[in-house]
């Protein structure tokens, strides 16, 4: 067990070659190790919180101040969040877990012919929604695009309910009717499929959060593709007028589909977008950095200052979506580079073991319960019916409003007990 915080430096040297993206807040070099020459105690006790000073360039700011970049964290908390993009071990009847295991359990599905259609994978940002949900509660709402598996799962959903839905079977999450992009929970407004239309959808739920007088916010996410959409500033135009507590959230993996940012975009600086409303940008490979920008755009939506964009800079490993290379718009060794020196899970494993929080072996032990948990799941899966034609009629109302008569049928013939 280590006893004292030693410098973790999760970042490769500035000249690697990224085809001149130049990928800001993913960029600080080994030789800024100094920045964690401050030695910090680090407690015996896992919820007893210690200072963890994070690179200098993890945040820039637009029309407001950034985060500190000095966060508390707890052991109990790191382990909560590497579980959580690895595995977790909270809540066996929610299975909230394993965000790698199962987006990788869903491309083996979709090879073998088990998903078909649309399936679109965030390995490689698991540090986005893990991050996220380490500094909100349940009472703030999340929206976001088709890319939501993970978001689905941390916010009440399961990987069995994931997996079954994108084969499209009866146990799935929305009963193998949604798919991919179709994925709610009580507090997860999905999983949509048009481009940039979830945006508004979010600033209506914050709206509603400021009507009710509700001490929360609404955090409405979208990648760098969508983010030239009219409706999106259309959004942010309205947010502003009535200082409702949005944060617009720009996941930016550095690729809308097969078009780089800087193709689709004159101004890559998405945090600084909003015009009047103030923004951030968050280096969104190091979840520590997430999870202090997330929880200061917390308290600045909900503290009344109105709403703020965020832009999380992240790198997805794999295509657009499973039908999609994802090596005609980019090179393999642009893909390897990012996943050697900007890994999310390996960068907050090497936090953990080098604090002495948990060692390589508890690691790799994690890693091993995964695998078996989420294997599971896709048997588990496998086994769910496909929809029968019971479904077809379901879901069109909400419970308990349908008219008495659709069609000719009355309603006791058309949702039989």
């Amino acid at each position: 067990m280590l006893s004292a915080f030693r410098a973790a430096s999760l970042r490769a040297p500035r000249a690697y070659p990224l085809n001149a993206i130049a990928i800001r807040g993913l960029q600080t070099a080994a030789d800024k190790s100094s920045l964690h020459k401050d030695v910090v105690e680090v407690p015996k006790e896992g919820d007893k919180p210690f200072k963890v000073q994070l690179p200098e360039d993890s945040f820039h700011a637009f029309k407001c101040d950034p985060p500190s970049d000095q966060t508390m964290v707890t052991k109990d908390e790191l382990m909560w969040m590497y579980e959580r993009m690895l595995l977790g071990i909270g809540n066996p009847d929610t299975s909230q877990s394993a965000m790698r295991r199962m987006e990788q359990a869903a491309d083996a599905l979709y090879k073998s012919k088990f998903i078909r259609g649309f399936c679109h994978l965030a390995i490689g940002q698991e540090a986005v929604a893990v991050g996220m949900e380490a500094a909100i509660t349940p009472e703030d709402l999340v929206i976001t695009s088709y890319r939501c598996h993970t978001f689905a799962v941390l916010r009440g959903g399961t990987i069995k309910g994931v997996l079954a839905e994108l084969m499209g079977r009866e146990d799935g999450m929305s009963h193998g009717k949604g798919g991919s992009m179709h994925i709610f929970t009580p507090n997860f407004f999905g999983g949509n499929g048009i481009v940039g239309a979830q945006v508004p959808v979010g600033a209506g739920l914050a709206f509603a959060q400021k009507y009710q007088k509700k001490p929360n916010c609404t955090f409405a996410l979208y990648g760098d593709g969508a983010s030239n959409q009219g409706q999106v500033f259309e959004a942010y135009n309205m947010a502003k007028l009535w200082n409702i507590p949005c944060v617009f959230v720009c996941e930016n993996n550095k690729y809308g589909m097969g078009t780089s940012a800087e193709r689709s975009s004159q101004n890559t600086q998405y945090y600084t977008r909003g015009d009047q409303i103030p923004g951030i940008q968050v280096n969104a490979m190091d979840i520590l950095a997430v999870k202090q920008g997330c929880e200061f755009a917390k308290e600045w939506t909900t503290s009344g200052k109105g709403p703020l964009l965020m832009e999380l800079v992240t790198y997805r490993y794999g295509g657009h979506s499973m039908s999609d290379p994802g090596t005609t718009y980019r090179t393999r060794d642009e893909v390897q580079q990012m996943r050697a020196a900007h890994d999310p899970i390996a960068g907050l494993g090497k936090y953990i073991t080098e604090w002495g929080v948990a060692s390589e072996d508890d690691l790799k032990a994690i890693d091993k319960e995964a695998k078996a948990e989420v294997a599971k799941a896709v048997e588990e899966a496998k086994k769910s019916p496909m929809p029968g034609h019971h479904e077809f009629s379901h879901d069109i109302y909400v419970s308990g409003t349908e008219p008495a008569h659709m069609r000719g049928r009355t309603k006791d013939e058309i949702y039989p007990n």
